[in-house]
């Protein structure tokens, strides 16, 4: 498993052309180093070449990283975060032996004459300032640079993660927003975190990280779909280096129930590694390699925000597979997937239900922000098939990334209502859900749903056989059933009855069946992985759907 995250983190790079690097440096000599994307490149070039790869790109490697090292203390460019992934890249060639003391002894004078206040962009002066999880980086940064006697402060490291714990919520979850916290940075800072342990850190709040990251992770566990995939919500979501992160996390905790004599922990966290880590394997096997989850080409920056292009995230693909690769024990066997029914509310901060059993997982968003989600449920997965095939997030209606020519219309599978002689749905309105019951019954998960939509309310059962739906509605009822319509390269194949709607798309098919009438839409919305056909079914006071992938 650890040779297998380096083999991934060389795969990564294959993105990257000879060209391609050579046109990127031209443009920071000329330009200024402006942000992180380039030392991440340059860092993970360097771990590649210490581990016996890419050994032809050394001569230019050595150029980049002297260039980097010397900005660090030159210039404010996101520092943050690259400070840490260069001295880790030190590390990784001091141990190769490849290169005199004299190359990595340069590196290291130039990263010692860092000034904290005049590398980093963002610092906590107090505890008690308001900074998010980029003084968290700087801590970590920092503590890396400590640990290796390159400089660095422990006060100011402490004060660091200090100002850090406030933004914990009560299951040791990071609101990294004061509403609609992105899920994905809930999952950076805790790793984040977890890297600090890993390098020693025993200060003042150590036993308080400790238990925080005990009592996350085994949520976490519940969170990650039956295909391996991080919770969708918020920004920086359906990148492939949502995995590689969680990947850290889950083999973090898988040494630590080793260590503490607990196989059977230990196992199902190692599963979670792997099938977080298959995920990236199989996306970084298409032609070409693309950084988010969808096959538009790169150029168009279809499901991306703005700072969220290839030359800085395709790269942090490398650099977390890499964290990955330092906190892998490969003497810890992995169990088998836990298939029993489970159902998790999130706290009302993150405002997420998730559903599982046997082959089947479920997300719901109780309160969509409509710049990045839409309410309702926006994800059915089922293991063996591709993710998208039913839904893998919903669509929101003012979304913060580039999509489509097309209109943004919101979408999910949720419940909709009749209003002026026109259906509403949840999705368009951004219903506020609440959980009225969530439980496991016998061989399922149920869960109870209302919302300040309809009046009504909906049961959703969970078992390895699929997903059953029912709309209790005051009058005539429906529910939206998305179609997935296109990745950006193929379209899928869909037909409907007035009963059954069928979407075909890479050898698999996921099936509604409704005591309804199926309705079709010329509406087409746009998530992050593609684009969607809208239908919805329609009956009198209660709506049946039964959802089945195979």
């Amino acid at each position: 498993m650890k040779d297998k995250y380096i083999a991934l983190m060389d795969k990564a790079l294959d993105a990257y052309s000879y060209g391609h690097i050579i046109e990127y440096f031209e443009k920071v000599k000329k330009d200024g180093l402006k942000e992180h994307g380039f030392p991440r490149l340059t860092a993970n070039m360097g771990i590649l070449i210490a581990h016996g790869k890419r050994c032809e790109l050394t001569p230019l490697f050595l150029e980049m990283m002297a260039f980097c090292c010397r900005m660090m203390h030159e210039v404010k460019a996101a520092n943050d975060f690259s400070v840490r992934e260069l001295i880790l890249c030190i590390l990784e060639l001091e141990r190769c032996g490849k290169f005199d003391k004299s190359v990595t002894n340069g590196f290291r004078a130039e990263l010692s004459l860092i000034e904290p206040t005049k590398c980093y962009n963002h610092f906590a002066v107090t505890t008690a300032d308001p900074e998010y999880n980029w003084a968290l980086f700087t801590g970590v940064s920092e503590f890396v640079r400590f640990r290796e006697g390159i400089g660095g402060d422990m006060e100011f490291i402490e004060t660091q993660i200090g100002s850090q714990l406030k933004w914990l919520d009560e299951n040791g979850m990071y609101r990294d927003a004061p509403v609609h916290p992105p899920m994905m940075y809930d999952i950076v800072s805790r790793g984040l975190f977890t890297t600090l342990l890993h390098f020693g850190y025993r200060g003042r709040y150590y036993t308080e990280l400790d238990k925080v990251l005990r009592g996350a992770a085994l949520l976490m566990l519940k969170m990650q779909s039956v295909t391996g995939e991080m919770a969708f919500g918020g920004r920086s979501n359906q990148f492939l280096h949502n995995e590689t992160w969680m990947a850290v996390i889950f083999e973090y905790e898988a040494a630590r129930y080793k260590k503490e004599g607990d196989p059977m922990l230990a196992g199902r966290f190692k599963e979670a590694a792997h099938r977080a880590l298959s995920v990236v394997e199989a996306w970084l096997s298409k032609t070409p390699i693309g950084h988010i989850k969808n096959r538009f080409p790169t150029e168009t920056k279809y499901g991306c925000e703005k700072y969220a292009y290839f030359d800085k995230y395709m790269i942090t693909v490398a650099s977390f597979l890499y964290m990955a690769h330092l906190m892998c024990d490969d003497s810890i066997a992995s169990s088998e997937r836990d298939t029993s029914p489970a159902v998790f509310e999130t706290s009302a901060d993150f405002h997420k239900l998730f559903m599982s059993c046997g082959n089947y997982s479920l997300e719901f968003e109780l309160d969509g922000d409509p710049h990045y989600d839409a309410s309702g449920l926006g994800r059915v997965h089922r293991i063996g098939a591709p993710s998208t095939i039913c839904m893998s997030g919903s669509c929101p209606a003012e979304p913060n990334f580039s999509v489509a020519p097309s209109d943004p219309h919101p979408l999910s599978l949720c419940e909709g209502v009749k209003q002026d002689g026109e259906w509403v749905f949840a999705a368009e309105v951004g219903a506020k859900y609440t959980v009225l019951a969530a439980e496991t019954r016998g061989d399922a998960a149920y869960a109870k749903l209302s919302s300040d939509h309809d009046g009504g309310f909906t049961e959703y059962t969970v078992s390895n056989d699929g997903v059953h739906i029912v709309v209790h509605g005051k009058d005539e009822a429906a529910y939206s059933l998305p179609a997935f319509l296109y990745d950006g390269e193929t379209y899928t194949e869909i037909s409907a009855d007035e009963h059954s709607l069928t979407i075909r798309y890479g050898g698999h098919f996921c099936r509604y069946e409704t005591n309804g009438v199926i309705v079709e839409t010329e509406i087409v919305a746009c998530g992050r992985n593609g684009l969607y056909r809208k239908y919805y079914a329609i009956a009198d006071k209660r709506v049946c759907v039964n959802i089945v992938i195979k």
